[in-house]
């Protein structure tokens, strides 16, 4: 497969997984909810950002721009989210999850699973 063939299934893939819009995204990583989920790589009693969090600003910055200023890394950060949102939809609790960390932490990714 070449790169360009790589590039476009990334890109489609990433645009499936990511269903928030850059500004409501932006909006939702403002919350206390979306600060209270996810991994912190210092541990979470270290503080400091979530990975999920960080992705969240990540994926505003990759909606915002053109697919043809997208770099290598880009299309490996939106791979790492396709990644993400995927095994985290297999886990889904059962019951309402409107109110739920699991949804919160989709979210962060970009994804709301209630969409």
């Amino acid at each position: 497969m070449s790169r360009s063939d790589d590039g476009r299934d990334t890109y489609r893939e990433f645009t499936e997984a990511v269903n928030m819009k850059p500004g409501e995204l932006s909006t939702w990583l403002e919350t206390d909810e979306s600060k209270q989920v996810g991994w912190h790589k210092g541990g979470q009693a270290g503080g400091g950002e979530s990975v999920g969090h960080e992705s969240g600003r990540k994926i505003i910055n990759l909606l915002r721009r053109k697919r043809g200023d997208l770099s290598e890394g880009d299309y490996k950060h939106m791979r790492k989210v396709v990644g993400y949102v995927r095994r985290h939809m297999a886990q889904r609790p059962s019951g309402d999850v409107r109110d739920t960390k699991w949804r919160w932490s989709l979210m962060n990714w970009g994804h709301d699973p209630l969409k």
